[in-house]
C-alpha cells in the first residue's frame, strides 16, 4: 500500500503540472504571438515484482508479475501554427505570415525570437517589444523611428531546440536560417493560437482524474490504517 501511495502522490503532481499549464494557456488567450503548449506524459517502463510467499513454507521466490508505477512528464508540445492575423491599424504593431520569428536582442546581448509584434517606441526612438528589448533589422542592429523597418526574420527548420523564456519570448539551442519567403505586415497583429474550447475539455478531464486519484488516495489511506489498527495487534 506504501508503494500504491508513491504511484498516486506521482500522478497527482503530473496533474498540477497539466492544471498550471492549462492555466497558463488560458491567461494568454488574448496575448499576442503566444503559442499554446501541452504537456507530454508518459506510462512508466513496467517492473517485475516478487515476493518470498511460495511454497508450503511460504519461503520460496514467487514471481507476481509486472507492475506500472504510473506515469512521468515526458516533456512539452508548442502548437507553432499560424494564428489569426488581427488589424490594428497601429503603425508600431507588425505581424509575420509565415513561420518566421522576429529577432530582437536582451540585456545581455543574446539574441531571441518572437512572433508577437506588438512593438513600441522607446526614449531612444528605437522600435521595441512591450518589454523594452530593441527590434533587430537585418543588419542586425536597432530599428529607428524613421527608418523603413528591415526586420531579421528567422525560421526554424525543427522548432524542438527553441526554449521559452516568458510568454512568447524563445531563445534557441541552434542556429535559425534567414527567413525570406515570410512576410511581414504592418498595422496586423498575430492572435494567440490557444482553443478556449480544448482548454476547457482539458480542463474538465484533469479535474475529474483529480477527484480519480482522490478516492483511490482515501482507499489506500483507510487500508493502511486497518492495517495498522487491526492487523497489526495480531
Amino acid at each position: 500500500m506504501i508503494r500504491s501511495m508513491d504511484t498516486l502522490k506521482r500522478s497527482v503532481a503530473i496533474l498540477q503540472k497539466r492544471q498550471e499549464n492549462i492555466s497558463a494557456n488560458v491567461a494568454n488567450t488574448n496575448t499576442y504571438g503566444y503559442k499554446a503548449q501541452q504537456i507530454l506524459q508518459t506510462t512508466l517502463k513496467a517492473q517485475p515484482m516478487h515476493n518470498y510467499l511460495k511454497g508450503s513454507k511460504l519461503d520460496q521466490r514467487n514471481e507476481i508479475g509486472n507492475f506500472v508505477f504510473g506515469n512521468e512528464i515526458d516533456g512539452t508540445y508548442r502548437n507553432f501554427e499560424q494564428g489569426a492575423l488581427n488589424s490594428t491599424e497601429r503603425s508600431t504593431d507588425f505581424a509575420i505570415e509565415g513561420n518566421g520569428f522576429f529577432n530582437v536582442e536582451l540585456a545581455n546581448g543574446q539574441t531571441a525570437y518572437t512572433r508577437n509584434g506588438n512593438f513600441k517606441l522607446n526614449e531612444l526612438n528605437e522600435l521595441v517589444t512591450q518589454d523594452g528589448y530593441p527590434v533587430l533589422n537585418q543588419a542586425g542592429q536597432r530599428i529607428q523611428k524613421n527608418e523603413v523597418p528591415d526586420f531579421q526574420i528567422t525560421s526554424f527548420r525543427n522548432t524542438n531546440p527553441l526554449v521559452s523564456m516568458g510568454s512568447t519570448l524563445f531563445t534557441s539551442t541552434e542556429t535559425g536560417e534567414n527567413d525570406t519567403n515570410s512576410i511581414v505586415k504592418q498595422g496586423c497583429l498575430e492572435a494567440s493560437t490557444v482553443d478556449m474550447t480544448d482548454e476547457m475539455v482539458n480542463l474538465i478531464q484533469t479535474g475529474r482524474e483529480f477527484e480519480s486519484n482522490q478516492k483511490a488516495i482515501q482507499a489506500a489511506d483507510e487500508t493502511l490504517k486497518k492495517t495498522v489498527n487491526e492487523i497489526g495487534k495480531v
